[in-house]
């Protein structure tokens, strides 16, 4: 039996917690150069060295680590020392080896759509560690497909809503720049569900009045979003 729809869904900050664990690092690294700069001053340097360095490094914890590398050097005039560079490279190994913790209604959901539609996971970043998170949620069996990708765009979308055998199909994501408006561009359906910590390279405006742009207040939401499409 053909299904009706062909779901991507985002893995960081839609189906388990992310950004919290940039954002305590962050915190941790600001403690480390508080003799040398103010916390929001470093901010805005490493803000600015993830945005040079996302066309080198990608996303992820990896490149993220050498941009807090960066900073801290550039944020000191080289005067950093080599026991800091070292504590911010454990802080790096810390993130990579964090447990995943799900969000609420995430397991409910994914069971409600099994088997209803084609789930796959569409995701960016470092291809170690997303599979390592994937792994450790216990989620992996409800996908049909895998998708680690570099950027989200309009492209790729359009290349893996074409390889499902679907009428309809559909990105559902906490960002608003990667997940909903490239998908709707690609002639898909576009779902954004906010995570209440969004990295500031991710914000857009939201496309409101675009006839297939929903937002969702969680994602146990969305096999109700679906019975009311396909009414």
């Amino acid at each position: 039996m053909t299904k009706q729809w062909l779901i991507g869904l985002d893995a960081d900050d839609t189906l388990w917690h992310n950004e919290r664990v940039f954002q305590l690092t962050q915190t941790r690294f600001a403690a480390m150069l508080a003799d040398h700069i103010d916390h929001p001053a470093l901010m805005q340097r490493l803000l600015a060295a993830e945005r040079r360095n996302l066309g080198i490094y990608g996303y992820g914890i990896k490149g993220f680590m050498l941009s807090m590398v960066e900073t801290a050097i550039e944020a000191t005039d080289g005067r950093v020392s080599t026991t800091v560079l070292g504590d911010l490279l454990a802080l790096g190994r810390d993130m990579l080896a964090h447990p995943i913790d799900l969000l609420p209604g995430v397991q409910d959901c994914l069971t409600a759509l099994a088997g209803r539609v084609d789930l796959v996971l569409i995701t960016k970043g470092d291809l170690l560690d997303q599979e390592r998170k994937l792994a450790q949620s216990g989620l992996g069996d409800y996908f049909t497909g895998v998708e680690i990708v570099s950027e989200k765009t309009p492209a790729v979308y359009q290349r893996i809503f074409a390889r499902g055998n679907t009428r309809r199909s559909m990105m559902v994501g906490n960002s608003l720049k990667s997940d909903v408006i490239p998908a709707l561009e690609a002639g898909g359906w576009g779902v954004h569900v906010p995570h209440d910590l969004t990295w500031e390279l991710e914000h857009a405006e939201p496309p409101t009045g675009h006839p297939r742009y929903h937002s969702l207040q969680t994602l146990d939401e969305l096999p109700g979003l679906l019975d009311f499409l396909d009414r």
